[in-house]
């Protein structure tokens, strides 16, 4: 636990917390010790509201909706069983016997499940102010600002990318065409008076993001996972 503690760049002041969160379940009925089941519960509120405060200061121009589908993306199984495997959680990880030899250490959901309980730990021990700045360093790949815009729907994306140039994409409607109970719409989307990208779709809002993202195709961008 010394090692981990170092990890995250963090000292508990009351290592019994940590030792909790370490704790599976299976191992806590066989030797009737706490486990990290309730420190969990609470981990993904302190979690989710650590990366909701990232994301709403560090993505100002983001909508709601898009801002709720990134932070799914990062506070999900895979990313924080990801994470955990990182920080060399696994094998400190209390299991029993059965729950050992099943593979326990490295089942995504034990490792996610583990995860947040540390980020209750901490916060129990520390306050939110300590509890942000160790989730922060623990998902920093994650929170890498490029990895963010890539998660982006494709008006989003196209914005940051034209705004880090200083630039801004313009929308500008082309026809509609098909029968009015089902119109096909078409938009384009220019950039300094030149058409970077066009698409259609069955609303505006459809159209716009079919030409923000053949506008990204063009420029070879990558696709959020």
């Amino acid at each position: 636990m010394e090692d981990l503690q170092t990890r995250l760049q963090y000292r508990f002041v009351n290592p019994r917390l940590l030792t909790v969160a370490l704790t599976h379940p299976s191992f806590g009925g066989d030797y009737h010790v706490e486990h990290y089941q309730r420190l969990e519960f609470l981990g993904d509120a302190v979690l989710e509201l650590s990366v909701s405060n990232y994301l709403y200061h560090e993505l100002p121009q983001v909508p709601e909706g898009t801002l709720t589908r990134v932070r799914a993306k990062l506070v999900r199984e895979e990313t924080l069983s990801q994470v955990a495997r990182r920080l060399g959680i696994g094998k400190l990880i209390r299991l029993s016997v059965g729950e050992e030899r099943s593979g326990g250490r490295d089942k995504p959901s034990i490792l996610a499940d583990v995860m947040e309980a540390v980020f209750a730990a901490v916060y129990l021990d520390g306050g939110i102010s300590e509890a942000e700045r160790v989730i922060r360093l623990a998902l920093a790949e994650e929170l890498h600002s490029d990895t963010l815009t890539d998660c982006l729907d494709a008006k989003s994306r196209l914005q940051e990318y034209l705004q880090k140039r200083g630039e801004m994409p313009k929308y500008e409607f082309v026809s509609v065409e098909g029968p009015q109970h089902a119109p096909t719409f078409h938009y384009r989307v220019l950039n300094g008076g030149a058409v970077i990208g066009e698409g259609a779709g069955l609303s505006k809002q459809a159209a716009q993001l079919q030409a923000a993202q053949n506008a990204l195709d063009r420029m070879g961008a990558k696709h959020c996972d």
